[in-house]
């Protein structure tokens, strides 16, 4: 492993009881304080690769090693944002953000300070005694992102969480996402299947081919971040994105040639 590399997939495949082959030869390094977006179509295995990452299942052949040579990540040092917000329909939204802390026995009100500091840290002061349905779709992805940011973890895995929103609600929850990793300079890993939105947020795209799933090209932009003014209508923005849709069209063809 590269000294630069905080977690490395080597050969990485999954085959699900099903006898579905979601991977095949994944290899994926990302670095400590990167954020990397894996970029491909539906199907391609995505999301299988981000359940390794977080432990959640276990390859079927290769390997996953992170840094410190641990076989996995210890409690709260990986947070994850799935598709869905997953909230607890029941709870405020304080108490959803507080869940993980309560859960890893840190003291009531240490928790509820930090989860009333995240919720603010997502433009959601004023909102922590809200109930889920009083909140619209993103107000509530944004609790989802406040609650695996709470324990400060090491690394945060996004499984397109943005996908269902509306286009102005997904501009300004990319532009707080990048925000907060420019902050606190998490290790993130991005599902998407849109190439704005990876080239808008990462520092690299992973081009993931048809499942089975395997990286087959990748591409490094190293913009500023916060993104400045007036970015998504720049050329630059313009020909990294240009890059990339071609790049995934090479990549598709020649898989269906």
């Amino acid at each position: 492993m590269s000294p630069a590399s905080l977690v490395r997939l080597t050969g990485v495949g999954k085959v699900f009881s099903t006898g579905t082959q979601a991977l095949a030869g994944l290899d994926l390094a990302v670095a400590q304080g990167e954020f990397v977006s894996l970029l491909g179509p539906s199907g391609c295995g995505k999301s299988t690769a981000l359940r390794l990452i977080a432990g959640l299942t276990a390859p079927s052949s290769g390997s996953i090693a992170w840094s410190d040579g641990a076989a996995d990540r210890g409690p709260g040092e990986i947070g994850f944002v799935f598709q869905e917000p997953t909230l607890m329909p029941w709870s405020s939204a304080l108490g959803n953000v507080m869940l993980p802390l309560r859960l890893a026995g840190v003291e009531r009100a240490e928790a509820e300070a930090r989860a009333a500091a995240q919720l603010g840290a997502v433009g959601l002061a004023g909102f922590e005694r809200a109930v889920p349905r009083e909140l619209s779709g993103g107000m509530r992805m944004r609790v989802s992102i406040a609650r695996a940011l709470v324990t400060r973890p090491r690394v945060l895995l996004m499984d397109e969480p943005f996908a269902a929103l509306d286009e102005i609600t997904r501009w300004r929850l990319n532009d707080d996402l990048i925000t907060l990793w420019a902050q606190q300079r998490f290790t993130a890993i991005f599902v998407t299947h849109s190439v704005f939105e990876s080239v808008y947020l990462s520092q690299r795209v992973v081009i993931i081919g048809a499942r089975p799933g395997r990286a087959v090209a990748e591409l490094s932009f190293m913009e500023p971040a916060p993104r400045e003014a007036g970015y998504r209508t720049s050329v630059r923005y313009a020909e990294h994105c240009r890059a990339v849709s071609l790049r995934l069209a090479q990549a598709l063809g020649a898989e269906a040639a």
